[in-house]
């Protein structure tokens, strides 16, 4: 058999389920979920390697019409990767799409999609483990209606059903070719950009409202001790207002505590060993409308 390998871009809405897919399909935690939508920012590629092939998957954030800067860069994110993919997966959460009418939307994203050029466009019902068995087949019969998909697959990313027919599927439609990355290779993000992920996902559980989205992790040192295995980590969470920054801290830096005890447990489940983690709060009035800004916090 021929060794095949491929970029896939997952698309679609906010919170249809595309980060939690990803994890399950890698296996682990790539990408951070919360049930806020947007929590996806950046491009990331998990990186699926077997005996046979490598699926090298682009988790995006979500479709939306920006109305500031960060929102145009992360629609930019998303326009890259389906750019770039082989394939298009266009995932939509089949639990609130169980109407024809709802259905006709996909059409208009579908079209949009083709502007990637002429590859194959999946779309994935995600979130049947929500929807009554006989309910499935007539949202199937109705999105081949109105829109030509290559597939149209069912899935569950939270309970997994599905998923290895997904895996077979996106195979067969990947072009012949050597692997992208080494083997032990899962994502071409580094350890600080996940850190800085898992005190952003925090946030984002921590906080109501605007709060998370006027807020940004910057890791200003990363640092593995000689003598012990202990990383050494200072992180700056920057927000837009003085308001904004005394809710973080919290009365008598509670609420900051509480961020920075979450985060080095997870951060610690990722690296496999002890972690001194620092945190401070900056304010850097307007920063997710400065392009400038937003290039040197790694949006870009």
């Amino acid at each position: 058999m021929s060794y095949r390998a491929g970029y896939v871009a997952l698309v679609g809405e906010p919170n249809v389920g595309k980060s939690t897919l990803l994890n399950a399909l890698l296996g682990q935690k790539l990408s951070i979920v919360t049930p806020k939508p947007q929590t996806t920012r950046h491009k990331i590629a998990g990186i699926l390697t077997k005996e046979n092939f490598q699926i090298v998957f682009l988790d995006t954030p979500g479709l939306i019409e920006p109305k500031y800067a960060l929102q145009e860069v992360m629609m930019a994110f998303a326009n890259d990767a389906i750019r770039d993919a082989d394939i298009v997966v266009l995932l939509v959460d089949a639990s609130s799409h169980g109407a024809a009418d709802s259905l006709k939307s996909w059409r208009g994203v579908g079209r949009k999609l083709e502007q990637g050029g002429d590859k194959p466009i999946f779309l994935l019902l995600n979130k049947i483990d929500l929807v009554k068995k006989h309910e499935i087949l007539p949202i199937i019969q109705s999105a081949s209606e109105i829109y030509p998909f290559k597939e149209i697959i069912p899935v569950s990313a939270l309970t997994g059903e599905n998923l290895d027919d997904l895996e077979k599927t996106i195979v067969k439609y990947l072009p012949e070719g050597k692997a992208f990355y080494p083997e032990d290779y899962v994502s071409d993000r580094d350890e600080r950009f996940f850190v800085s992920e898992l005190v952003r996902e925090e946030m984002f559980k921590a906080f109501k409202e605007e709060v998370p989205y006027s807020t940004t992790v910057e890791i200003e040192e990363f640092r593995e001790s000689d003598d012990v295995r202990k990383t050494y980590i200072r992180a700056v969470i920057y927000v837009e207002k003085e308001s904004q920054k005394g809710i973080i801290i919290g009365k008598n830096g509670a609420a900051l505590k509480q961020i920075g005890q979450n985060s080095r447990k997870q951060i610690e489940e990722m690296i496999g060993h002890e972690v001194f983690l620092e945190l401070f709060v900056k304010v850097r009035g307007g920063w997710r409308n400065n392009k400038k800004t937003l290039s040197q916090l790694g949006y870009r």
